[in-house]
């Protein structure tokens, strides 16, 4: 009985958080970072201010947690790397995990507050960079040099390729959504523009001669 009244808890938490954070974009996008207080969060969340305060005692640390969830949304899986062996089967899975992260309506409104209060709040792009796209490129990163070390893949600067690919696919499913009210892709055209940029990474990165480990050096 305890365990179960502990688990009730856990999950009347998690909902209240995520009503918080929820509530919190919304006012951000529609009253902007400066104009939205935390006291109206509360009200739009429907959490007593004590229960909001006690989680997030300031905007930044809510902005703080809206940015670090939504990079981590789902994260089990999209946080694992492809096993090394198949660079075609590991950029394939990379590449649809990072259009269906970028695609959700969530990451399109957390890129529109960034940019719109970035000239008065420019801690908000930081928060951005650091907790949420650093992260994630850094690990794309270290995916591509673990094949590159595995010898099946030629990619000498594994930055650069890692944002060449990712950036392939966030001009398609993501950047357009920016200017374009109306983008909607379907599901068959994400996949063929991330299928694209697959094929791509492989014209310039498969290697030449036969894979093996390369030499330490």
């Amino acid at each position: 009985m305890a365990a179960e009244l502990s688990e009730h808890h856990r999950r009347l938490a998690q909902q209240k958080r995520e009503a918080i954070t929820s509530a919190a974009t919304e006012l951000f996008l529609d009253r902007g970072y400066d104009g939205t207080s935390l006291a109206r969060i509360a009200e739009a969340a429907g959490v007593s201010k004590s229960t909001l305060f006690k989680r997030f005692p300031t905007k930044a640390a809510l902005f703080e947690a809206i940015v670090t969830e939504s990079w981590q949304r789902d994260a089990g899986d999209a946080a694992a790397q492809p096993q090394t062996g198949d660079l075609r089967a590991g950029l394939t899975t990379v590449g649809h995990r990072y259009a269906d992260l970028v695609g959700q309506p969530r990451m399109t409104a957390l890129f529109r507050i960034v940019i719109a209060e970035l000239p008065r709040f420019p801690e908000l792009g930081r928060m951005q960079f650091q907790l949420g796209k650093l992260p994630y490129f850094a690990s794309v990163q270290h995916y591509l040099e673990s094949e590159h070390e595995a010898g099946n893949a030629d990619v000498p600067d594994a930055a650069s390729a890692a944002n060449q690919f990712l950036g392939m696919i966030a001009n398609y499913v993501l950047w357009p959504r920016m200017l374009l009210s109306d983008w909607n892709p379907a599901a068959s055209d994400i996949h063929d523009a991330v299928e694209q940029a697959v094929e791509t990474m492989l014209a310039r990165y498969t290697p030449t001669r036969q894979p093996g480990p390369r030499p330490k050096r």
